[in-house]
This record gives structure tokens, C-alpha cells and sequence, in this order.
């Protein structure tokens, strides 16, 4: 009979007493030791001792820096027409709204989903058009009819804008949302699952961050709005004719605002109120980043959709929109000014 081979550690032991038994060497313990450590080291980090999914943070974290770009992107119009205009617009999650509403009809009745980005500029292009006009009517008897308060004329004339393209809205579209949809497929980077529409529209929001950039640095007209932003008095000395700088400003700020609607829209749902979150939002933004701080809009929006990200996770995505207001006041305690923000110095 033959006798079956007895093991000892895992390893088979031959019949021959003359066979070595396997040792371990050096490198096979140090590998072992380190395998342990890391896995204890998992197991001790204090975001799992938190209970918190590492990999689900790690999502959240990038769907939040991902959000942030369209929120940079919404607060960049509102900073912008404050930079040129020096008045502050209240109705620009309409226009947020406008964009969302314009993107979703091109989108379902004339070009199709697959056709999204090509309705991306028609969207710009009409709401610039729109904003130009309601500038040329409404914005405008601000600086050339003699109205002497002007900020709380800009407050009354926006606000009324506001409600105005809210009830409008709703008149003919109905309280009814709506989604566009999207044939994007959703990705994994890495091993971390990311929404193709989600990073579409990011992509799409860096992008109109870089042709905006581009056209205040490279352009005749983007000279002149960056001069009117030092300057109003020295641009109009220069010859340069205001009022139809100002109705740029206003066209291309609201222009921003709607392309982050139509960006958005196949994330979030289109319906006539969406652009009061909007508005919340954007000045939450210009507010952190400091007001009429354009790099500021850009770190206010990143670091807004961080920190919902991060709320989500820690706390409860139930109360996202809260923790702007959480972030907004902790840093009016710290610095009032904002993150980029100037103190203005009396003469």
C-alpha cells in the first residue's frame, strides 16, 4: 500500500526524509509583513472606521468637481455683467432656465439626442440674442435716462425679469419637467463609474470656459470689456461706444448662463423653476469666490460642488443644497471679502 503524503503548512511532505522542507525567504516575509500592514492600515483609516465606501466617496468627489465646472460656468455670467456693468443681474437662473428649455426643444423635436452638441451653440447664439435685446429695453434707460438710483432700479428691473420669464415659462410650457435624455454611455474610470452625460457636460462647460477666455484675451472686443471692467469713464474717453459694450456684456453673460442650462439638462430635469436653485447657487458662488472676481467664480464653483459632494457622503444628500449655505457663512465669519475678494478703501 501506498502511503499518501502528510503535509505540514501547506506544504507536501515526500516520503524521503532526505527532501528539505520549503523555508521562506527574506523577500517572501517582508511581502507577507507588508500585505498585513496595508490591510490593517485599511481597516484603521479613519474614513472606514467612519463607515464610508472609499470608492464611493471617490465617485462623489469626482461627480461634485464635475458639477463645480457648470457652477463656475453660472457664476462666471453673473460675475462678468457685474464686472462690466457694475450692476448685479437677479435674473439669471432664468436665463439658466431659458437655456435648459431652448436645448431640450432642439434637442426632442428637431435634431435628435445624438445631435445635442450641435445644439449647444444655436442655444448660446438665441439666448444671446434675447439677452441682448432685454438689455437694449430694459437695462439700458438705467445709464441713459437720467435715473438716479441706479442699483435699486437694476434690482426692481431683474427681479421683474425674473418672475416675467418664470411665469412665461409656465404659461406655455405647463409646471410639467421634462429631460431631454441622452445616448451617452456611462464610462468607468478606473474602476470608478462616471455618467457620460455628466461628464459631457463637463466637458463641455471646460470648453466655453476656454473660448470665453479666449475672447477676452485674444479679441478686439474682449480688450474693450476688460478696459470697461477698469474703466468705465477712461473706455467712453477712449471713444469707445459704451452702450453697445454693455449690451455685449449682458448678451454674453447670460449666454454663459444658458450654457450651463443646456449642458445640464439632460442631468437635471427642465421645468420653469429650476432657475430659482439656479440663482441661489450663483450668488452663493460669487459671494465665496469674491464679487467681481472672475478666477474667483471659477474656485467658488469647483469648491461648492466639493463640498455637496462631500456633504452627501458624510451627512445626507437629502439636505445638498444646504451646505453651500453652511460653506457661504463660515467664510463670510473668516473673510467677508470672499476668497479673491478686494476691501474697497475710502478716498
Amino acid at each position: 500500500m501506498v502511503q499518501a503524503p502528510s503535509t505540514t503548512r501547506g506544504f507536501p511532505r515526500s516520503s524521503s526524509s532526505n527532501t528539505p522542507r520549503p523555508t521562506r525567504t527574506g523577500a517572501t516575509r517582508n511581502s507577507t509583513h507588508r500585505s498585513a500592514r496595508s490591510s490593517d492600515f485599511s481597516r484603521r483609516s479613519p474614513l472606514m472606521l467612519l463607515g464610508v465606501d472609499l470608492q464611493l466617496l471617490s465617485q462623489y468627489v469626482i461627480a461634485g468637481l464635475m458639477i463645480g465646472v457648470l457652477y463656475a460656468l453660472m457664476a462666471l455670467g453673473v460675475t462678468f455683467i457685474y464686472s462690466v456693468m457694475k450692476m448685479i443681474n437677479w435674473s439669471m437662473g432664468q436665463f439658466y432656465m431659458l437655456g435648459s428649455f431652448i436645448q431640450y426643444l432642439l434637442v426632442v423635436r428637431w435634431l435628435g439626442p445624438d445631435l445635442w452638441f450641435v445644439a449647444l451653440p444655436i442655444t448660446a447664439a438665441c439666448v444671446f440674442v434675447i439677452g441682448a435685446i432685454l438689455q437694449l429695453v430694459l437695462i439700458r434707460p438705467m445709464f441713459t435716462g437720467g435715473v438716479e438710483r441706479r442699483d435699486e432700479y437694476a434690482t426692481v428691473i431683474t427681479i421683474a425679469l425674473l418672475l416675467l420669464l418664470q411665469s412665461l415659462a409656465t404659461v406655455l410650457n405647463g409646471p410639467d419637467e421634462h429631460t431631454p435624455g441622452s445616448h451617452l454611455p456611462n464610462l468607468t474610470v478606473g474602476t470608478l463609474p462616471v455618467s457620460g452625460a455628466t461628464l459631457a457636460a463637463s466637458l463641455g462647460g471646460i470648453a466655453a470656459l476656454i473660448l470665453f477666455a479666449v475672447l477676452l484675451r485674444r479679441t478686439w472686443v474682449g480688450l474693450a470689456l476688460r478696459a470697461a471692467a477698469q474703466s468705465r469713464i477712461a473706455v467712453q474717453t477712449a471713444g469707445v461706444d459704451l452702450m453697445r459694450l454693455d449690451m455685449i456684456a449682458f448678451g454674453i453673460g447670460v449666454a454663459l448662463a444658458a450654457i450651463a442650462g443646456a449642458l445640464l439638462a439632460p442631468v437635471y430635469l427642465v421645468y420653469p423653476t429650476n432657475g430659482a436653485v439656479t440663482t441661489t447657487k450663483g450668488f452663493e458662488i460669487i459671494i465665496i469666490g469674491g464679487l467681481g472676481s472672475i478666477p474667483g467664480a471659477l474656485v467658488g464653483g469647483l469648491l461648492l460642488g466639493l463640498v455637496e459632494a462631500l456633504g452627501s457622503v458624510f451627512i445626507a444628500p437629502a439636505y445638498q443644497n444646504a451646505y453651500g449655505f453652511v460653506l457661504l457663512i463660515a467664510l463670510l465669519l473668516i473673510r467677508p471679502t470672499g476668497l479673491f475678494g478686494e476691501r474697497l478703501r475710502a478716498a
